[in-house]
């Protein structure tokens, strides 16, 4: 089985609109969640997210363009195209054969579904654009980013609410281990706050009005956020053989099921998964350094993960570290795990963790290691990253150091 390693790392989110930016922010504590500027914010009840500010697309993208670029499309063209600069591939005819591209989403073109309603519903309009389904299918981000550099390789999207960008990663890591790729483009994007989309999820009461404090004894939700990250996967023989720069390994990935409840996370299921990575790992758990935890900021999500990290790690030689970088860039939902691989990536190559931001007073209840408020310096050689989703859907996935 091929060894698969990231070459290149792009994203935009709250905290900028490059890796650089993102990292720097993360590294330094900013918390990119502002008051929303968006249509209709009277009617909500929430008022706060991780929004992308100062984003001009006519930068990005020519008015043609525009015409069929939803905001998740335009936010995953941005990623993808940093990530394969940043790797360096020269996609000659014959690579393109075998180079594909997964994107994970939840919501797909949710901008462009929403504007299309209202014309319809609110202002009765009898026709709409004839490029609405094109913006708004969930393969659109996935579709485009293949077309503009002429991928022949597996492409398609992959929803799976909260994780599904960690189930894109995971299903490209299995593509080129078992040779029918040799490189991928993967993971996630998201678009989602709008108002309508907003008002949905008041409905749940999930989200937090006044910001994301996971761990912390306050907490009382989650706060959506937008944007992209996207990394270029390589067969690690074909990475060393055109002298790549390699950012991390892929050591091992978990798909898993639990099989259960549509909304609250299992136990057994956040443990489950956690343990079957460990395994496609090899690895044990007294090898984990640092773990990119869920932790959305609500009660439910991060009493159950902290107890199964608890009961994984509690009688290991050493306590890895824990951060939620949800409290800074928001819960990207479809995005979100992608966006937490760049803090992964981050600590094994700069040995800092970053910190879970907004904590007035951990929850005594949580016995596990915290980063809170400012980053820490520790040396990092193996990761592990969460993702548990709505659905009871959990990919985990585990990098180390090359």
């Amino acid at each position: 089985m091929n060894r698969v390693v990231i070459t290149g790392r792009g994203a935009i989110s709250a905290l900028g609109h490059s890796v650089q930016e993102i990292n720097s922010a993360m590294a330094s504590g900013v918390c990119g969640i502002t008051e929303l500027e968006i249509r209709d914010k009277s009617r909500l009840k929430i008022n706060v997210g991780a929004q992308i500010k100062n984003y001009n697309k006519s930068i990005f993208f020519s008015e043609l363009e525009l015409r069929f670029l939803d905001p998740f499309s335009q936010f995953a063209l941005i990623a993808a195209k940093e990530a394969l600069s940043e790797s360096g591939l020269a996609l000659t005819d014959e690579l393109r054969e075998f180079t594909g591209v997964i994107i994970g989403t939840g919501g797909g073109g949710v901008t462009t579904q929403e504007e299309n309603f209202r014309l319809v519903f609110q202002e009765n309009v009898n026709k709409v654009h004839p490029f609405a389904i094109p913006k708004m299918m969930l393969n659109a981000a996935a579709s485009n980013i293949a077309n503009k550099y002429e991928l022949k390789g597996p492409t398609y999207s992959l929803s799976s609410a909260c994780s599904s960008s960690n189930h894109a990663i995971s299903n490209a890591y299995s593509l080129i281990r078992s040779g029918e790729t040799k490189v991928m483009i993967a993971g996630g994007s998201e678009a989602m706050l709008t108002f309508g989309s907003l008002k949905a999820w008041e409905g749940l009461r999930v989200m937090s009005k006044t910001g994301c404090r996971p761990f912390c004894s306050t907490r009382n939700g989650l706060v959506q956020g937008e944007g992209s990250a996207i990394f270029v996967l390589e067969d690690y023989d074909y990475a060393k053989q055109r002298g790549a720069h390699i950012f991390a390994e892929i050591l091992g990935c978990s798909m898993t099921s639990d099989g259960s409840d549509l909304v609250s996370p299992s136990l057994n299921g956040v443990k489950k998964a956690m343990l079957k990575s460990l395994n496609s790992a090899k690895i044990n758990p007294d090898s984990i350094d640092y773990i990119n935890a869920h932790g959305t900021g609500t009660k439910i999500n991060d009493r159950v993960e902290s107890n199964a990290i608890s009961e994984i790690f509690s009688q290991t030689s050493k306590q890895p570290l824990v951060s939620s970088t949800k409290s800074m860039h928001g819960h990207v939902m479809g995005a979100s795990g992608a966006i937490e691989l760049l803090s992964c990536i981050y600590s094994l190559n700069h040995n800092v963790i970053m910190p879970t931001v907004g904590c007035i007073d951990k929850d005594p209840e949580i016995d596990i290691n915290v980063v809170f408020n400012e980053s820490r310096d520790f040396v990092v050689d193996t990761a592990l990253s969460n993702s548990f989703a709505f659905g009871g859907l959990n990919s985990v996935i585990i990098l180390r150091t090359v």
